[in-house]
């Protein structure tokens, strides 16, 4: 059985960037991606229509451990998974639940950790809703993830910070490898495709010993995990273009959490083909609005009487009809609508920005493109 199928049309020269192509379970999706994120079967502030017809973002992700504990297995399953739930007919990507996990283990200045035990049965951890304690294995992950439905399955791994110690890198990864096979043998014939997950904080030599243990392994694609989690930008970069290019060039390459737009131009010009970030909806409800050359912060006095729309060369509904000045009254009034027209204005800039990268290395002209986009950053920056 097929569950999904990968081909790259175009590669650019002069850098590791590729246009391509994934048929899934709810049809195809045009790489290189960026993938809005529904955490609890919900793109934040706006529903499954906007997101189809006016977005036309081909694939979101939804988020395993919110699921989980609400609706949880059961009732998804009773109401014909997620697709159906939310009236969604094209494709999901779920996360393994992981993350949230290992970041709850954290814990915050007001908040203890909810991560009680971590063995090699899995994670075992309070629920941050009501304090319920659950178990989180590779096999109920799987579970979960195929009572939702998930065109694409995320394996369970274990996310270290990427600066923790060399020695528990290599622990956690060996770790992550062993739960990523139990993963694959958990999957059924309703399962959706499986990407393996590779860590190794920033030690180029553990990244590429375990990004050749899962090359080795019968997923249907690839992912960085573990940046963009607090190391510096030069950390990150240094990491990204070293093992993105070392990917199996013949299935989907995934750098997960990231980013800003930016580090969706360097992953694009790494050879990574998908993104998710809940940067663009969370800025959108901060009122941190993406535009050409850089952002704008919609509270600041500057709006107040400004009559044009955010972005002059932005297509979606709220450039089109509304101003700044409306925008701004609306944040500062805390009218629920803001969110609404902000976060379709934040998902319009990313998806178009894709849309560009993939119609530039269609033509031959990427490089040229990226030369032009950190052009017109500077140029913007200069005029502040």
């Amino acid at each position: 059985m097929q569950r999904l199928s990968f081909t790259v049309s175009h590669t650019a020269t002069g850098s590791h960037a590729r246009r391509g192509r994934m048929m899934l379970r709810h049809g195809p999706v045009e790489t290189p991606v960026f993938m809005p994120v529904g955490t609890q079967g919900s793109v934040k502030a706006l529903s499954s229509e906007d997101v189809a017809h006016e977005l036309d973002a081909q694939i979101i992700l939804g988020n395993t451990y919110h699921l989980y504990l609400r609706p949880g297995p059961e009732r998804m399953q009773r109401l014909g998974g997620l697709h159906k739930f939310m009236r969604w007919d094209r494709n999901i990507l779920t996360d393994s639940g992981g993350f949230q996990v290992f970041s709850l283990g954290q814990g915050t200045a007001d908040r203890k950790p909810l991560l009680e035990k971590l063995t090699e049965e899995g994670a075992f951890f309070r629920s941050h809703i009501d304090g319920s304690r659950h178990t989180l294995t590779p096999e109920t992950s799987i579970a979960m993830q195929e009572a939702i439905g998930s065109d694409i399955m995320m394996v369970l791994d274990e996310c270290p910070p990427s600066t923790a110690p060399r020695e528990y890198q290599a622990q956690s990864m060996d770790r992550t490898t062993r739960w990523a096979e139990r993963c694959l043998g958990a999957r059924t014939d309703a399962g959706g495709a499986l990407f393996g997950i590779f860590q190794g904080g920033l030690d180029l030599e553990l990244r590429q010993k375990h990004l050749a243990a899962l090359s080795a392994l019968p997923f249907e694609g690839l992912a960085i995990g573990g940046l963009a989690v607090g190391e510096t930008k030069e950390d990150f970069l240094r990491t990204l273009r070293h093992v993105a290019p070392m990917m199996p060039a013949d299935r989907p390459r995934y750098l997960m959490g990231v980013g800003t737009p930016e580090d969706l131009v360097e992953g694009v010009h790494a050879g990574v083909d998908m993104f998710d970030c809940v940067m663009p909806t969370r800025n959108a409800r901060n009122g941190t609005l993406f535009v050409n050359g850089g952002k704008i912060v919609i509270k600041n006095q500057a709006y107040t009487d400004d009559e044009g729309p955010i972005d002059p060369s932005c297509r979606c509904s709220t450039c089109r009809t509304y101003s700044r000045a409306y925008l701004r009254h609306l944040f500062i009034a805390e009218e629920l609508s803001f969110h609404r027209f902000a976060t379709l204005h934040n998902l319009t800039h990313y998806l178009d920005l894709m849309r560009q990268m993939r119609t530039a290395i269609e033509a031959g002209s990427f490089t040229a493109w990226r030369d032009a986009f950190y052009a017109g950053r500077a140029a913007a920056s200069s005029t502040k």
